[in-house]
C-alpha cells in the first residue's frame, strides 16, 4: 500500500482530554485537548491540534515542538527567564529542556509538529 505524501488536516475531532505528561495546573481550571492528525512511518514526528482553555500550566517538556498559533493568546515564561506572549499567527519552537509556565489568556487553538 503506497504511503501518503500529503495530509491535509480535517476537522478537529475525538481528540485527548487528558493533560499532556509533565504539564501541571498551577492557577485556575484550564482543560486541553490535543488531537494527534498525523504521525510518521517511523513514529518519531508527530502534528495535529490543540486546544485549551484559560488558566495556567506549568510544562516541562522532553521533546522539540514547533507551534503556529491559529487563536487565543499565551504568555510563556520559561523557569527564570523573560516572558513571550504570542497570539494569533505566530509561530514558534519550544526547545526540548523547556520548562516553564504557559498562562493562557484568552482560549487557545494551535497547530503543532513535536519530534520525539
Amino acid at each position: 500500500m503506497a504511503r501518503d505524501t500529503l495530509v491535509k488536516f480535517g476537522a478537529v475531532s475525538g481528540g485527548d482530554t487528558n493533560n499532556l505528561p509533565g504539564w501541571k495546573v498551577v492557577e485556575g481550571e484550564p482543560t486541553m485537548t490535543t488531537t494527534v492528525q498525523h504521525t510518521t512511518e517511523d513514529g518519531k514526528v508527530l502534528s495535529g491540534t490543540w486546544q485549551a482553555t484559560v488558566g495556567t500550566f506549568h510544562a516541562t517538556y522532553t521533546d522539540y515542538e514547533f507551534v503556529h498559533m491559529i487563536s487565543g493568546r499565551i504568555i510563556i515564561t520559561p523557569d527564570g527567564g523573560d516572558a513571550v506572549e504570542v497570539g494569533p499567527g505566530d509561530a514558534f519552537v519550544v526547545e526540548a529542556d523547556f520548562k516553564g509556565t504557559w498562562k493562557i489568556l484568552e482560549d487557545v487553538t494551535k497547530h503543532f509538529v513535536i519530534t520525539l
